[in-house]
């Protein structure tokens, strides 16, 4: 299988690179990047994984249309047939790739309805970072993004997702995903959105075998005129399994419903929700909905949420320190998107809180 490169232009590369996108590649295993409907690269940089687009995938890798479908049908969902690309990402059994496998999405057309479909297939044993990030071209108005992301992750496997969203104003986004988890798996999914964006809707799943584990976090910032509707499930089929789900809302006069659902359909399982949001503008509206769910008494189940506003008392004893009052609530919002509620290696950590810091004091 041939790599093929990318030919990027000057905003294309710096878009992306606002979702972590790493041009020079010393520190990826793999790459993948599909402008609308187009595979603009594909690369394969570590020997213990394949990197490819899905529709290669299906015609040249045996077993993967065994994959395909298989986790919305484990769940009885259906799940949109019409798409176009997305990637194929594979792990050999008990290996560990280090460096993470970036994947991109990239929309550049006005009022065009991306469609992807993507296979991440870490098999027994086995260990990969992924980052994937979604943006648009500032000349894509009114355009629609659909991702569709069925995740395999093997007995003893690991799997750290983290992924970036970076869109416009007029961009409509509904990624659909399930993770489907094998004994003493984990599986652990990292969110991130801080720019506008016209409107999110996705409510990921994981479902989880005994003795494995996943963890959801997620940290949004809604602007004026934004809607999110974003949450988390697990579903727990097996005894031993735990699961942590946190996420952190700030509204700047958007929209966001935090959800969290967690359903226990065996004994002796642990989880814990966690909602925290900040109001910043008043026209902005934050609604956290947890849900416990359990057919069983053996089960320790918890949630927190608490929604509230900046202090005057924060704000004044910063502006005390000679900082001026925006530059405070600058900090405080900062402050409250803490990176360290995801689980991430520390390569990809220096990565994350630098493009936060740079996402957030370019949109404040």
């Amino acid at each position: 299988m041939a790599d093929k490169d990318a030919h990027l232009g000057k905003e294309e590369t710096r878009r992306l690179e606002r979702i972590g996108y790493d041009a020079s590649e010393k520190e990826r295993a793999g790459s993948f990047i599909q402008q609308d409907s187009d595979l603009l690269l594909r690369k394969t940089l570590h020997e213990d994984i394949d990197v490819m687009g899905v529709e290669e995938a299906l015609k040249t890798v045996p077993d993967a249309a065994s994959y395909y479908g298989k986790a919305f049908a484990a769940l009885g969902r259906e799940y949109p047939k019409e798409t176009s690309g997305g990637y194929y990402i594979r792990i050999k059994a008990g290996k560990t790739v280090l460096f993470p496998v970036q994947a991109c999405l990239y929309l550049k057309k006005a009022n065009f309805k991306q469609k992807v479909h993507n296979l991440i297939i870490a098999e027994p044993g086995s260990k990969v970072y992924i980052i994937t990030g979604c943006t648009a071209h500032i000349d894509s108005q009114e355009a629609y993004h659909l991702g569709i992301s069925e995740f395999f992750v093997g007995a003893g496997a690991y799997v750290n997702f983290t992924m970036i969203h970076s869109w416009t104003r007029e961009t409509s986004v509904e990624p659909k995903s399930i993770a489907i988890v094998d004994k003493a798996g984990v599986f652990i999914s990292n969110y991130i959105c801080l720019d506008p964006v016209k409107n999110i809707t996705m409510y990921p799943t994981a479902v989880l075998d005994e003795m494995s584990t996943a963890h959801f976090s997620s940290l949004m910032v809604a602007h004026e005129g934004s809607a999110q509707d974003i949450g988390s499930r697990v579903i727990f089929n097996g005894r031993g399994s735990s699961a942590e789900i946190i996420s952190r809302a700030v509204s700047l006069g958007g929209s966001v419903t935090a959800r969290g659902h967690l359903k226990a359909s065996s004994p002796d399982i642990k989880a814990h929700l966690e909602c925290r949001g900040l109001v910043v503008n008043e026209k902005g509206r934050i609604h956290a909905i947890p849900e416990l769910e359990t057919e069983y008494r053996d089960v320790d189940m918890s949630h927190e949420a608490a929604i509230g506003k900046i202090s005057k008392e924060e704000i004044e004893y910063l502006c005390s320190r000679g900082i001026s009052k925006d530059k405070a609530q600058s900090l405080i919002i900062r402050g409250f998107v803490d990176t360290n509620i995801l689980s991430l290696p520390e390569l990809l950590k220096k990565e994350i809180d630098q493009l936060a810091d740079r996402t957030l004091k370019s949109g404040l």
